[in-house]
């Protein structure tokens, strides 16, 4: 399939691609979407930022206008993240324009009233992260009997979140000839278990490779000490154009580093799980419109964010394992554009550098720090804080990873 009027679609949902902006499908929305709209399971793997939401909402849409209207839901997305959810819906809305379906959001951090009042209208659509709607399962305030589509969105992440029991209780809930489509980053052994039990004879997709970031992202690391890396980046926002998205280890440090390039007169906005919902929602909001160049996030954000045409991204510090340095990179060089990936790392870091490299089966572009880069004034490194002595005799241990201190006794 070369171009979306190739497939049997609605007019209106033709319509609606095409004042998108959507001509062309991506790869997997090219091998996904024929076999979904054909009413078979459909479990695909693709990298981040590959189109995998329009893969899945064209055939949802497409079956809910077929089949004659009834009450209930009908279709149930599940997803890892506040946000991703809520752009699911956003895509929904924009897709569904014309053709009188609804869909209702059903996540934790909004007031659940207006959620159920909207399923209680007529929502034909729910669009969940699977703890509220357990939540709202287990206080019957919601039924899936007569759900005819399920899809997981990024299944593996949700099972990394430890959703697993909750995702078999809401599947339980659903019926068992339902249509289920899978959609992962990977497809690792718990992944792939849940996959055998519950989406059985699937149309199996895979595109491209899912252990490493797409081709299209350069990939460069910068050796700095710690005290350097705020001059850094700002001599990266002074010398390159674009939107920035800066990962953070800590809740606290993406809040200090939104402060400081704040200060300095970036537009900088901060997204982490202290934030309430609404305000992550104006941070991510003004970071899509340009009101914000810059974005620190935490890896809640990770795949939770998907935003078009963000230039570089940037892990300030390094991420947790190195899986998640491939969700963080994908959110440049999305839909077949380049971007740029910079990681800083400090020399008591390299080895960490080497197993994201030997883990990954990649090369990031060493670059050097020009010695002009200032150091932050009184240091910026993170106390770290050990246990109250206890009676006995205490000795240092020393971890290789991350060269963390803890006591041992």
């Amino acid at each position: 399939m070369n171009s979306f009027t190739e497939l049997t679609l609605s007019a209106v949902l033709q319509k609606n691609l095409v004042k998108h902006g959507f001509t062309q499908p991506t790869p997997v929305q090219a091998l996904a979407i024929e076999p979904a709209l054909a009413g078979n399971n459909v479990v695909a793997t693709a990298q981040t930022g590959t189109g995998k939401t329009l893969a899945f909402v064209l055939p949802m849409i497409q079956s809910l206008l077929q089949e004659p209207r009834q009450p209930g839901i009908r279709a149930l997305v599940l997803s890892p993240t506040r946000e991703l959810a809520i752009q699911t819906h956003e895509t929904f809305g924009k897709m569904a324009a014309g053709t009188g379906l609804r869909a209702a959001i059903v996540v934790g951090g909004l007031g659940e009233n207006p959620q159920l009042q909207s399923i209680r209208k007529g929502a034909q659509v729910v669009i969940a992260t699977p703890g509220r709607l357990c939540d709202f399962l287990t206080r019957e305030l919601v039924r899936l009997g007569s759900v005819q589509m399920l899809v997981l969105d990024e299944a593996d992440r949700m099972l990394d979140m430890g959703f697993l029991p909750t995702i078999k209780r809401i599947m339980a809930e659903t019926p068992a000839g339902r249509q289920t489509l899978f959609f992962s980053a990977t497809i690792e052994s718990s992944v792939k278990h849940l996959v055998e039990t519950h989406v059985p004879h699937a149309v199996r997709i895979e595109v491209g490779s899912t252990t490493k970031p797409i081709e299209q992202i350069d990939l460069r690391f910068y050796e700095v000490e710690q005290d350097r890396k705020l001059a850094l980046l700002e001599g990266m926002l002074r010398e390159e154009e674009g939107t920035f998205l800066v990962f953070a280890r800590t809740k606290h440090g993406a809040e200090r580093l939104a402060k400081r390039l704040a200060q300095g007169g970036v537009k900088t906005a901060a997204i982490h799980g202290d934030r309430s919902q609404n305000q992550r929602n104006m941070a991510l909001g003004g970071f899509q419109e340009g009101r914000y160049r810059v974005l620190v996030a935490t890896d809640v954000a990770a795949r939770g964010i998907h935003v078009e045409g963000i230039s570089h991204v940037v892990n300030y510090d390094l991420p947790q394992v190195p899986e998640d340095f491939i969700h963080r990179v994908g959110r440049t060089g999305r839909m077949g554009a380049r971007g740029t990936a910079s990681t800083f790392g400090t020399r008591a870091e390299r080895s960490e550098i080497s197993r994201i490299e030997r883990t990954l089966a990649i090369r990031l572009d060493r670059r050097n720090v020009s010695p002009d880069v200032a150091r932050e004034q009184g240091g910026s490194a993170e106390l770290v804080e050990l246990p109250a002595p206890s009676r006995r005799p205490a000795r240092l241990v020393f971890s290789s990873r991350r060269s963390r201190v803890r006591r041992a006794v």
